[in-house]
């Protein structure tokens, strides 16, 4: 029992840590417009949505240390990079209208998506850089940074964080399989406000990225 306390408390501390950051419901409005709330295509985007997750947040828990290390890529980079990202895909959104086409191809031909256009969609943005994003990725690195170094206990905490990284997905994946009924009971034109809100939310978590990637780089105290 001794033993076991540490390890649930490291468990624990994945989504306790990951969670907050990802905040799940910021990206609802982008998915359920990505699925035209078509109900099979929901399913299907979550689960994969959910299991990219896992793979981007294992992958910088385990090894995202030495890949950063081997291309020579600090974590101010990869802050700029993805708020980049953030920013483009927010402002896409600000200026996107009903007619949009993508949103038009996924309502009318949402049960004609091959799997293959199912991981095309769920990677991006909707898995990177919206749910798993820099700073997502740069908390996953911090987590995996703290795995013990001998082979016995690395093996221990490298299975606790790849347990904690699924519950962590299971959590995604329930809110995105229910996100067009949590969005529907704030109806037409609540989502459309909300999804408005969000885009420029998002724009703005871009632009903080990318100061905070530069800040850094030039050892400025971001705000």
């Amino acid at each position: 029992m001794e033993h076991l306390i540490p390890i649930l408390q490291s468990l624990a501390l994945v989504p306790l840590t990951l969670l907050p950051i990802i905040n799940p419901m910021s990206t609802a409005p982008v998915f359920v417009a990505a699925t035209g709330g078509n109900r099979s295509i929901t399913q299907r985007l979550a689960r994969q949505v959910a299991f990219n997750s896992w793979v981007v947040l294992v992958s910088a828990m385990l090894i995202g240390t030495y890949v950063l290390a081997f291309f020579g890529i600090s974590l101010p980079i990869v802050r700029i990079g993805g708020g980049l990202l953030v920013a483009a895909t927010g402002w896409r959104m600000l200026h996107r209208n009903e007619s949009d086409e993508v949103q038009t191809a996924a309502s009318e031909k949402a049960e004609q998506l091959s799997d293959a256009e199912i991981v095309r969609r769920s990677f991006f943005p909707i898995t990177f850089p919206l749910t798993t994003g820099p700073g997502t990725i740069a908390a996953s690195i911090a987590l995996g940074a703290k795995l013990p170094v001998t082979p016995t206990l690395y093996v221990i905490g490298a299975a606790v964080a790849v347990l904690g990284a699924a519950l962590t997905s299971l959590v995604l994946y329930l809110i995105f399989r229910h996100a067009a009924t949590l969005l529907g009971k704030l109806g037409e034109v609540g989502t459309l406000v909300m999804l408005r809100m969000m885009a420029f939310v998002l724009l703005c978590i871009g632009v903080e990225f990318i100061w905070t990637g530069w800040s850094e780089l030039n050892h400025i105290p971001a705000s």
